[in-house]
């Protein structure tokens, strides 16, 4: 892979450029070193935040980037509502999620009755017991549409690995016999849609430490993919792929 001939980079965030509040330098500083000259785009799975508090937090380790750098599965999720018509729906995530959602989608109204067309799965870090035997209670209805954000079990934190979107999913499978009918975040190409009209495959590189949602999404668009050891992935864990990384990296910083 020759990186002078890629003009689109794409980088996770969450264990790829940041640590919880903590920054990992190499990959920052070739952020910037590369900003102006190269397409940056940043894509998150995490829905316990909107597309604002990311360009803040990008900002506060000197990244200032436009909301449309930021790529999230809050979006193919609100193409997929207006597109299907659904405007009644429970959300499971936190206040951040439900603003989003009412911000960019004025029409929706958020009901537990019996007019609810479907269940929103987000990452919701103020989950309580009622959100979910409600949201349980109403997926016992099959004409209610269940969908999620994105399947990952953990996020990762400066502190540790915590719960994410993809273990709340398994609860919901063992207490309602129902998985989500769309999941919409990495490795769903859904996510990558406005650049893959953009740019040419072999002109674009995927960043980040998962291999199960970043390395699994660039496989799935076609395109190339730079493994940075800074998150969950790790080394030992490479002999076992059928597939190998274009480029494997502690960060970004000896680029």
């Amino acid at each position: 892979m020759e990186l002078s001939n890629k003009r689109c980079f794409v980088f996770d965030l969450d264990g790829t450029v940041y640590l919880g509040s903590t920054p990992i330098q190499g990959t920052i500083d070739f952020i910037l070193r590369n900003k102006g000259k190269k397409e940056i785009f940043f894509l998150t799975n995490n829905t316990s935040k909107n597309l604002a508090d990311y360009t803040k937090k990008l900002a506060g380790f000197g990244i200032d980037v436009d909301l449309e750098r930021i790529l999230s599965p809050l979006l193919p999720l609100l193409d997929h509502l207006k597109d299907q018509a659904i405007t009644r729906v429970y959300p499971v995530g936190n206040t951040s999620f439900q603003a989003f959602l009412r911000e960019r989608m004025p029409e929706v109204e958020f009901t537990a009755g019996a007019d609810c067309q479907a269940v929103l799965l987000a990452y919701d870090t103020e989950l309580t017991y009622e959100k979910l035997a409600t949201s349980c209670l109403l997926l016992q209805r099959p004409e209610v549409h269940f969908f999620s954000t994105h399947p990952d079990l953990v996020c990762p934190s400066d502190k540790g690995p915590l719960p994410d979107t993809g273990s709340f999913v398994r609860l919901y499978e063992a207490a309602t016999g129902r998985l989500p009918e769309l999941t919409f975040g990495k490795p769903n190409t859904l996510v990558l849609s406005p650049l893959l009209k953009r740019f040419a495959q072999d002109e674009m590189v995927m960043v980040g430490d998962r291999l199960t949602t970043d390395k699994l999404l660039a496989e799935n668009a076609g395109i190339d993919f730079i493994l940075v050891l800074s998150g969950e992935a790790k080394r030992c864990e490479l002999a076992a792929l059928a597939r190998q990384p274009n480029l494997v990296v502690d960060d970004l910083g000896s680029l």
